[in-house]
């Protein structure tokens, strides 16, 4: 007896997927894979922590890090700029790239993190917070947007060790 294909009408499909980073860079991939995924008829858990629980608060304020991130390229003037680690150390330069890269996908029509966050959980995508990341950074719970869990690791281990698909970013 052969066991059902991942993914069958008899096996739900399910992705999970750590998110540790919160600066605008690290936000898009797990706001796009999520909707992509649920989209697509998946289940789909997002869990927050350390540096990543930063993308559930309410006022959103996210940077960009320039320095040590040689791949990071601008289209600029019909070509590709790097940002050189000296510039990525001048104050004001993580707002700068930020603003720049905002403006860059609002012109190739890009939704923005907010929007992302808002069209999953439209599609019902289940949002944790790391309960032990939230105690340790010292944030309330009135400080993240409203329709998401709060629990530890072994929550994200239950989730994760019944999942098709594990991602951590």
């Amino acid at each position: 007896m052969t066991e059902p294909e991942q993914g069958s009408a008899t096996t739900p499909r399910s992705m999970s997927m750590i998110v540790t980073k919160g600066s605008l860079d690290w936000a898009y991939p797990p706001f796009i894979l999520a909707t992509t995924a649920a989209s697509l008829g998946h289940s789909v858990t997002l869990f927050f922590t350390f540096y990543g629980l930063a993308l559930l608060k309410k006022d959103l304020k996210l940077k960009l890090a320039t320095l040590g991130n040689p791949a990071m390229e601008m289209p600029m003037m019909g070509g590709h700029m790097t940002m050189p680690n000296i510039v990525g150390m001048l104050p004001g330069m993580e707002t700068l790239a930020a603003g720049m890269m905002k403006n860059m996908l609002g012109k190739k029509g890009v939704a923005s993190i907010e929007e992302l966050r808002e069209l999953a959980q439209e599609a019902e995508v289940r949002m944790i917070a790391c309960q032990m990341t939230l105690d340790l950074f010292e944030y309330k719970a009135e400080d993240l947007i409203d329709g998401i869990e709060f629990a530890g690791a072994a929550t994200y281990i239950e989730t994760a060790s019944a999942s098709n698909i594990n991602l951590f970013i």
